[in-house]
């Protein structure tokens, strides 16, 4: 049983089922939503209550984000014809997909739930008691869930409507802001954060400290490090020491758990390792492992509706073949609880048709074969350590300040791996290396399409595009091809419901 959850009180119980972006704010009257603690922190849990939705990363965040990085493939329906993969997945969407139709959704949802808190509440000087820092803490919170949504709405869209304030019938209008101005609030946002926002060692449980503003901003600072000039909010700042900084904020206040595996064990949740974690529970429940594990695997309904191009495996294989985490990300071979029949899959098995074609990812796998339920309650890790040591590797490569090697090292010295020799290849060698340990530490943990794009077109193109289409097992009565265009592959294209609905929107 978990310790926390994220369960709204039954005043607030309508605000679970409501989708629409215009809710009528405040969820209650300011006199009751914000006149306790308790009533406070209700209100912050309707923000969350946003983001495990199966419309965010319950399901569909995951399946839009996954389908289009370039590394994973659908296998709804079992056919390589089918729309998601002719279009997600070739990284051709369209802007009718409902995927990113409920997504775009979603996310402004979190954000208006956060604008109401952001409208409704003021920080407390100099708090005086326990009650007035919860106070500080859930108004820091809505800031670093509005700066989390913004930033990664930005990365997927680029220009998009920036809504501060609590959304009206009357401001439902609303064109697009340029990226340079979304980027400056997602900074202004997350520093107020790291202000009001409970620090390492106070914070609640299942709930991020101060310290995930500062992973979130250097997130932001990397990105704009490699971005173009004009949607950086400074083109003269040192775009790699700001990340620096921050990242260095988070180091040492968290660990590395002893086993790889602990993070994949679906009894354990919130380890030292976590910096940011979204809580699931018997109440809101993980749809999300349903994508991962096979049809079959379980006595229940599962999908297995993302699986992995096999280049993404191979070159893991090539590069460490006695990586541990090998078996904690993929798995090509399982039992069929309903066939009654061992089930194999690449690199099982040779790749003769779609069906077996490619591994699973086994990280978010069901592993109980007897679990009836079609969810479970496995949290969700949205940040963590490993991540933060990996950045500060890519930074302090880019700094040329001589300690990017360490930061690698503590990451594979948990797996009893030795870097691999593309690391002592000068700059760009190491620049090389450090993009793949993203893939092979982080593979499916909600960073693929984001760490495959931020180095731009060529990069994305270069090392996920052409690898795919031209790679030794690649097939084209089984594999998709991905599209090689530069003015298509970089951003997901604007809801069509956002066009029709919104009159300031054309496209």
């Amino acid at each position: 049983m978990k310790i926390y959850k994220y369960i709204i009180s039954i005043t607030m119980a309508f605000l679970v089922a409501s989708c629409s972006l215009t809710e009528t704010p405040p969820f209650m009257s300011n006199d009751s939503a914000y006149a306790t603690l308790d009533n406070a922190r209700s209100s912050l849990d309707g923000v969350y209550n946003a983001m495990v939705n199966y419309g965010d990363y319950s399901h569909q965040f995951l399946y839009l984000t996954y389908g289009n990085s370039g590394f994973f493939v659908s296998g709804k329906g079992n056919r390589n014809t089918q729309s998601d993969n002719v279009h997600l997945c070739s990284l051709q969407p369209l802007n009718s997909t409902p995927h990113l139709e409920r997504v775009w959704k979603q996310s402004y949802q979190a954000i208006g739930r956060a604008n109401d808190i952001i409208a409704s509440m003021k920080p407390i000087d100099n708090p005086a008691n326990s009650d007035q820092e919860g106070m500080n803490d859930v108004l820091g919170q809505a800031y670093f869930l509005r700066a989390f949504n913004y930033f990664n709405l930005v990365r997927l869209w680029g220009d998009v409507p920036l809504r501060l304030a609590p959304t009206l019938p009357s401001t439902i209008n609303m064109p697009k802001s340029p990226s340079k101005d979304i980027y400056a609030q997602i900074i202004k946002d997350a520093d107020i954060a790291k202000t009001l926002m409970y620090p390492k060692g106070k914070e609640r449980k299942g709930y991020p400290a101060a310290e995930a503003a500062s992973m979130l901003k250097a997130k932001v600072y990397m990105t704009l490090a490699t971005a173009d000039q004009s949607i950086q909010p400074d083109p003269n700042a040192n775009y790699w020491q700001l990340a620096y900084n921050e990242a260095k904020e988070v180091y040492g206040k968290y660990q590395l758990v002893s086993d790889y595996a602990t993070l994949w064990d679906e009894n354990t949740d919130n380890t030292v390792e976590s910096i940011f974690e979204l809580q699931f529970n018997e109440i809101q429940a993980s749809n999300y492992p349903r994508l991962f594990t096979a049809y079959g695997a379980t006595e229940g309904k599962t999908w297995g509706r993302l699986k992995i191009n096999p280049e993404v495996y191979d070159l893991q294989a090539s590069v460490y073949p006695n990586d541990p985490r090998i078996a904690q990300t993929f798995i090509s071979e399982y039992f069929n609880v309903k066939r009654n029949k061992l089930v194999k899959v690449y690199p099982s098995t040779n790749r003769t048709y779609f069906g077996n074609g490619f591994p699973y990812l086994y990280k978010y796998w069901e592993k109980n074969p007897k679990n009836t339920s079609n969810v479970n309650n496995k949290n969700f890790i949205v940040y963590r350590y490993a991540d933060l040591l990996l950045m500060l590797a890519e930074i302090s490569n880019e700094l040329q300040n001589g300690e990017q090697m360490g930061y690698v090292t503590q990451v594979l010295d948990r797996v009893g791996l030795k870097p691999q020799a593309e690391y002592y290849n000068g700059q760009e060698g190491f620049r090389k290396a450090i993009m793949e340990e993203y893939r092979f530490e982080l593979l499916g943990e909600g960073h693929d399409w984001f760490n495959n794009r931020r180095r731009g077109y060529q990069f994305f193109r270069e090392n996920v595009i052409v690898p795919h289409n031209t790679a030794p097992t690649f097939n084209p009565k089984i594999d998709v091809t991905l599209l090689d265009n530069d003015e298509s592959v970089m951003h997901l294209p604007i809801p069509a419901s956002e066009i029709n609905t919104n009159e300031d929107i054309k496209n």
